[in-house]
This record gives structure tokens, sequence and C-alpha cells, in this order.
């Protein structure tokens, strides 16, 4: 059970509900993380901003990104991220079985030698951010632009924070439709201030 409690659409402001509605709409709920964040709205404003644009901006594919995210979460060990991470990489189009071997990503040959760059770096700054060599920049380079490995470490920087995160407060995984609307029963019990 997580350590810290998840806030109902009923009991955030409405400036937040709206903001539960438009990821309910996107994803079909709204991630348990997100519900422990609104414990405070203006980290939860603006880490929401942020999410989006790490994830939808630039010209790095949303597909690669959620590959070096899988694999940051994969590191870190952080199943709740790698519960919706790996469902939303295999929807982008990345395999199962690439994805259920991720971390023999080196020895495979369906990922191309740029894919391979940004998982090296994923896996490179999720262990010991110091450890970027100027070999491995200077590989990056001949793949990326400069904007787009800003992109690529943002998404592992984004991840290596909600990783550790959530495996600090023992996230669950959100479950399918959870933290929609509330339903009229939640509303009364939240009403007579029992949870």
């Amino acid at each position: 059970m997580s350590r810290i409690s998840r806030l109902d659409r009923g009991e955030v402001t409405p400036d937040i509900a709206a903001l539960y509605d438009k990821v309910f709409a996107l994803r079909g709920n709204v991630p348990n993380m997100f519900r422990v964040m609104a414990h405070r709205p203006e980290i939860f404003a603006t880490m929401q901003a942020h999410f989006g644009a790490v994830l939808n901006t630039g010209t790095v594919s949303t597909k690669l990104k959620e590959l070096i995210i899988v694999r940051t979460s994969q590191v870190n060990n952080t199943p709740y991220c790698l519960a919706s991470h790996t469902i939303l990489a295999r929807g982008l189009g990345w395999s199962d079985d690439q994805l259920e071997h991720l971390a023999d990503w080196q020895k495979r040959e369906d990922f191309s030698p740029a894919e391979k760059a940004a998982l090296r770096l994923a896996e490179t700054v999720t262990s010991d951010a110091h450890a970027v060599t100027d070999e491995q920049f200077a590989e990056l380079r001949s793949f990326y632009s400069e904007g787009e490995i800003v992109e690529l470490l943002c998404a592992i920087g984004l991840f290596n924070y909600f990783n550790r995160f959530n495996n600090a407060l023992q996230m669950l995984p959100t479950k399918p439709s959870e933290g929609g609307a509330a339903t009229p029963t939640e509303d009364a019990i939240a009403t007579n201030g029992r949870r």
C-alpha cells in the first residue's frame, strides 16, 4: 500500500479536478502518483505541464522516449512506472520481446545504432551521470542534435525523479478507470469525512 493517501477528484480544488479530467480523458485513469502529488497542487500542476512538454514536444519521437523511460525504470527497479510505461511503449510499436529483454539491447539487432546510443545514455545517466564519457557524448552527437540530446536527458531525468518518488512511497500501479470522476458513494464518504 502507498505510504501517502491518493486524493480522489472530490477532494481537490476545481483547477486540479480539471487536470484530473484531462488526464482521465487521455489515459482512462488518473495515475496514483498524480493523485498523491495533488497533496501539493502547485507541484502537481507544474509537474503535469513539464511531463507534457518532455513527452509530447520536440523532434525525438515519443516512441523512443517511452523506450528509454522503460529502460530507466528497469534500471531503477520501479514496478509502478513499468506497469504503465511498458504498456505505452508496446502501444507505440515496441514488441513484447524487445521490452522483456531490454537489458540485452547491446546484443540485439532490432535496435538501430541511434536507439542503442539513447539506451546507453539512459543506463549511464541512471547509474552515474558523471560516467558519461566524451566518447559516449560524441556518439550521441553523431545521431542527435543538441536539442534532441536535451530531450533525451529530460526524459531520463524526469523518470529518475518519478522512479525515486514512487519507490520511496511504495506506490501501487494504477488500475484502469481509477481516479476519474467520483462516484456518488465516494462523494458521500468524502462529505461525511470518512475514507
